[in-house]
């Protein structure tokens, strides 16, 4: 095994197609697709995270998909231990680990491991919160863009938390989240990728036909039960404050649900919202995963031949 690729990373904005290379290559590389996707994790709303349906995961073995309770919320150390328990059973039932999804983060504490950034102080974090809460998230957002202008870049301006959370961190440190997040650290990964035994794909896709496939994919979802889905959850009365609660699509189509706003604006407003993070996810696997081999979204089948024919020269070196 010391010369062979021991797993596969596929990175992608949403609606790249990420899916449906792993189930392909692990039928043809007998491997085992472990999800890297910070939505799919959970058990609820099967159909708006885009989970794996039933017959797609009768196609390949799938791990770590549905297998949180929306309750909860995962964090990235929580997610790497699952992976890493998937992984070495992979390894020892002779299988090739395919990890796919889009959470960019998931794929640096593998490679990278975990920022150890000191206590953050109270009072900061007091006060970043009131302001949060008194004028709203943009006007945090605006404000990081002089204090940590990569965490301004990265982040959605609606996104309450991390805003918060970067906020805290420049201001109770002085170093922005993102110089603390560069510092040199390892995760349980990088000594394979340092051997270059890990094959790291990004999924590259023309912007224009990743936002038609986020349209197009979001009506499908409504057709296939995702308002159902989203009436059951809300149901559970979570806090709004938890990860899934903010799910794409599901405050719009909850604000539907709940008569605040139109069917059609609703889905105005989730597909805007779906395009938004998709534009932000090519932007940040573009810039983090420089390193990383570029696999085309719309590979022809004889693309996918020559591509498979180097995976396997790879692994059986």
């Amino acid at each position: 095994m010391q010369n062979q690729f021991r797993a596969i990373l596929i990175a992608g904005p949403t609606a790249s197609g990420k899916s449906a290379l792993a189930i392909r290559l692990a039928n043809d590389l007998n491997g085992v697709i472990i999800n890297a996707d910070s939505m799919q994790v959970y058990k609820d709303l099967q159909v708006i995270t885009a989970r794996p349906s039933d017959e797609e995961e009768a196609q390949a073995p799938h791990r770590l998909y549905g297998v949180i309770d929306g309750s909860e919320a995962c964090s990235a150390v929580h997610w790497a231990e699952m992976a890493m328990i998937e992984i070495q059973n992979a390894w020892d039932n002779e299988q090739l680990p395919i990890l796919v999804g889009g959470t960019g983060m998931y794929f640096k504490v593998l490679l990278e491991g975990m920022v150890t950034i000191p206590p953050i102080d109270e009072s900061i974090r007091q006060q970043v919160r009131a302001e949060v809460e008194e004028f709203g998230p943009q006007a945090m957002h605006d404000k990081l863009k002089s204090q940590d202008p990569a965490a301004y870049e990265r982040l959605a301006p609606a996104d309450s938390q991390r805003i918060s959370r970067a906020m805290e961190v420049v201001l109770s440190t002085g170093k922005a989240l993102s110089d603390w997040q560069s510092d040199p650290h390892e995760g349980p990964l990088t000594a394979l990728d340092r051997e270059g035994l890990i094959a790291k794909l990004v999924i590259d896709i023309d912007r224009g036909l990743l936002y038609e496939r986020c349209d197009q994919r979001l009506d499908i979802m409504v057709e296939e039960g995702a308002l159902d889905e989203i009436k059951q959850l809300l149901k559970r009365q979570l806090d709004p404050a938890l990860p899934l609660m903010k799910a794409l699509a599901v405050p719009s189509l909850s604000g539907y649900l709940n008569g605040d706003l139109s069917f059609d604006q609703a889905m105005v407003d989730a597909k805007t919202q779906t395009r938004q993070f998709s534009k932000r996810q090519l932007t940040w696997f573009r810039n983090q995963f420089t390193h990383w081999e570029r696999v085309s979204a719309q590979l022809s089948e004889s693309e996918y031949r020559v591509f498979l024919n180097y995976l396997n020269k790879k692994s059986l070196d």
